[in-house]
């Protein structure tokens, strides 16, 4: 960790490594505010880590960045403790992410929801990186900030860009922008009258149960894609980010059944 004029330097690393058939953790390296938890319960299921955060959120000027790598065969699922607060700033703060997944790897990131505060500014840059017969689940719930204090897209700017590459070339794009002052939110083709949105990119098969499910939600909209190399694209508006959360995780499960 580093404290400068730059804010908090922030750095999590952690690879996974197989191991009689079984996933574990082969190293790790992480700097304050964060700390990686082995939470596994089930050896005979793929690793599950948690991320921890002993700062109450992303403040001004912070730099945060993160490096998975999970080798052939290996299978994590990388979680958050909370719900992630992007607080007021003047300058913004950042966080990259770079994941590597050998042949035959599963990784699963769905973080919690994220509350961009009042004047808050944050860009996100997420390259992820596939080899032979990957299967990836990604996902991410943004929402209008602090609703009750009447921080309804208050927030200054919010960019994040996730990428997928498979085989070194470049199969998907997930690029989300909201610059209330630029594009008003309620535009049409921005979020039309709802103040939550998620997104989930799926790699690595295809599941025809996914759209028949959502159907069934009350209170929600969506739209599901097939993309390149048997993906699966879907995005989701709502009023509630534990209820968009919670179709995160249902539809993770869904896609690994199929």
């Amino acid at each position: 960790m580093a404290v400068n004029a730059i804010g908090m330097e922030s750095d999590v690393a952690v690879r996974v490594a197989v191991r009689d058939g079984t996933s574990y953790l082969a190293s790790s390296y992480f700097t304050p505010p964060f700390k990686v938890a082995n939470i596994t319960e089930d050896k005979s299921g793929p690793l599950h880590l948690m991320l921890m955060c002993s700062s109450p959120g992303v403040l001004d000027r912070d730099r945060q960045t993160i490096r998975v790598e999970v080798e052939a065969n290996g299978r994590l699922q990388l979680m958050t403790q909370s719900y992630q607060r992007l607080f007021q700033m003047k300058d913004g703060a950042s966080q990259s992410m770079e994941v590597r997944l050998g042949p035959g790897a599963s990784f699963c990131w769905l973080p919690h929801p994220c509350v961009p505060h009042a004047e808050s500014i944050f860009s996100g840059r997420n390259k992820v990186y596939l080899s032979e017969g990957c299967e990836l689940i990604w996902g991410e719930v943004v929402t209008c900030g602090r609703k009750l204090r009447g921080e309804v897209f208050a927030l200054s700017s919010y960019h994040v860009r996730t990428e997928v590459f498979v085989r070194e070339r470049l199969a998907l794009v997930e690029n989300i922008v909201l610059r209330p002052s630029v594009l008003p939110v309620g535009a049409m083709g921005q979020m039309e009258g709802f103040t939550h949105q998620a997104s989930l990119l799926y790699v690595g098969g295809r599941s025809e149960r996914v759209e028949g499910w959502l159907a069934g939600i009350e209170g929600i909209v969506y739209g599901v894609s097939e993309g390149p190399l048997n993906s699966l694209v879907v995005r989701m508006l709502g009023n509630k980010a534990e209820q968009l959360y919670d179709c995160l995780k249902a539809i993770a499960k869904l896609c690994k059944l199929s």
